[in-house]
């Protein structure tokens, strides 16, 4: 079953509670998502795909839990874009599978905001993948930091990284000395 929700529309934390998130970008392969949702599957629970649009930051935060957000560029709808293509993505990857998911938006920086959400709805696993390869993608991990590592850092949930590259062969050495 699928549900499209976005910040401003809020989400039911009840009906979510105890979820499995995927941290999920336009253009990231849908492995990220099925495996998530063969995680949310196993353990009986929803499965959130949140998409962080950057291109926004958090102003405040009203007690009832609706965020007020303002754009720090003037293109307000890349974000929208970049939430229907997750969308999109989500449901070609687990329409049909048995799986409860619902797509959310969230704002600001993606681990911090990662984190608050997963602390508000007491998730149970967070699952992302690791980013491209390249020389830009290499430049941007260095001064952003890896979503990953910095979730490992800052909250106690288990987090699965999902490798997006050629799998290692087995005969190869994952260690090099």
């Amino acid at each position: 079953m699928s549900e499209a929700e976005s910040q401003t529309a809020g989400i039911d934390i009840a009906a979510v509670h105890g979820a499995v998130i995927a941290g999920v970008i336009p253009g990231q392969s849908p492995r990220v998502l099925t495996e998530a949702g063969r995680y949310a599957k196993l353990l009986g629970v929803p499965l959130v795909v949140v998409h962080v649009d950057v291109t926004r930051f958090v102003t405040y935060e009203d007690p009832d839990g609706y965020v007020h957000s303002a754009p720090i560029d003037i293109n307000i709808a890349s974000g929208e874009a970049d939430l229907k293509l997750i969308e999109q993505a989500a449901a070609g990857a687990l329409d049909g599978h048995g799986v409860d998911w619902r797509v959310h938006q969230l704002v600001g920086d993606p681990a911090l905001a990662i984190k608050h959400f997963a602390d508000k709805i007491d998730a149970k696993l967070l699952v992302v993948g690791t980013r491209k390869r390249g020389i830009g993608e290499s430049i941007r991990e260095f001064f952003t930091g890896s979503v990953a590592a910095r979730l490992a850092h800052r909250q106690r949930r288990p987090i699965l990284v999902v490798p997006l590259g050629e799998p290692v062969p087995e005969d190869e050495e994952i260690w090099p000395a």
